[in-house]
């Protein structure tokens, strides 16, 4: 199958090029497009993920619409034709079902994690502290144990690139007391309907990671949300605590760049056809167990 790991409508109108979206300035909205580009260990690694693009799109307009009365957000609309309201020229064919229209909002610089499980880089840190984030948790607990209740866990980027976990004070110090109040309250009322939700449908979110910026005097939702790739997506069915679990986001990539020992530094591999195929079946697997729809591909 093909993929788009790279768009081109003008780079006069280019707002932003990240690792895996491409942003398009359109005066007071942007049209967002999810390229196939797939990321590890914070390096672009240099073959994507077919209609990954499309699952990050599509999979982030259903839960913008589904969490909209908990948390308000960027989100206008979907792209899913060539003719679009408030777009001034026609959308080419491969950017239907993975661009969707946005409000223009100020990035906040920090990355607001909401954890149910205990798994990543928080697991690692229970191990040394017994901690996680400076919050801390009942000792004995296994890997992907259920928390007594959802944390807030922020953590800031590092000028290498990497998160690092930071502390609800440090989040104080960098936005101010009230911000970071509406930040946790905002981060764990969005988790927590999510994660109920999706437990029905035979998936368990075990963390997430929301951005948040400012619209006028208001803090919304942006970026994306509820994705494979901001969230740690496992099957309920299969769930046992005290071991890693099996998972429908890109744990899969990173699983295979660490048995073949890669250092993390550019240049990546190539990502061999069979994890290719495999990422993209976890991917579309999430969308569907989580919305129940079919993926639009044009």
């Amino acid at each position: 199958m093909t993929v788009l790991v790279e768009t081109a409508l003008g780079e006069a109108n280019l707002f932003h090029r990240g690792k895996v979206r491409d942003t398009y300035d359109l005066g007071d909205r942007l049209l967002m497009v999810a390229t196939d580009r797939i990321s590890a260990f914070d390096v672009v690694l240099p073959n994507g993920i077919p209609d990954k693009g499309r699952v990050l799109t599509q999979l982030s307009a259903f839960w913008f619409d589904l969490t909209s009365d908990v948390v308000p957000s960027h989100f206008l609309h979907l792209i899913d034709g060539t003719e679009v309201e408030g777009v001034p020229f026609s959308i080419p064919p491969e950017l239907i079902g993975r661009s969707m229209l946005i409000r223009k909002a100020k990035r906040l610089d920090v990355e607001c994690v909401a954890r149910g499980y205990l798994a990543g880089s928080g697991w690692v840190e229970y191990q040394d502290s017994g901690k996680v984030c400076g919050i801390p948790l009942p000792s004995g607990l296994r890997e992907s144990d259920e928390l007594p209740e959802p944390i807030f866990t922020p953590a800031t980027k590092a000028e290498s690139g990497h998160d690092i976990n930071i502390s609800f004070e440090e989040v104080v110090d960098l936005v101010g007391e009230r911000t970071a109040s509406v930040l946790r309250a905002r981060t764990l009322a969005v988790y927590g309907f999510a994660r109920d939700y999706a437990r029905e449908r035979g998936v368990i979110i075990a963390d997430t990671k929301f951005e948040f910026g400012w619209l006028n005097d208001e803090l919304i939702v942006i970026d994306e949300v509820l994705t494979p790739d901001s969230s740690r997506f496992w099957p309920a069915d299969g769930y046992q605590p005290g071991q890693a679990q099996p998972s429908f986001d890109k744990q899969f990539v990173r699983d295979w760049l660490i048995s073949i020992g890669w250092n993390r530094e550019p240049p990546p591999p190539v990502l061999p056809d069979d994890v290719v195929e495999g990422t993209a079946a976890k991917y579309r697997e999430a969308f569907h167990r989580i919305t129940g729809q079919e993926l639009l591909v044009p």
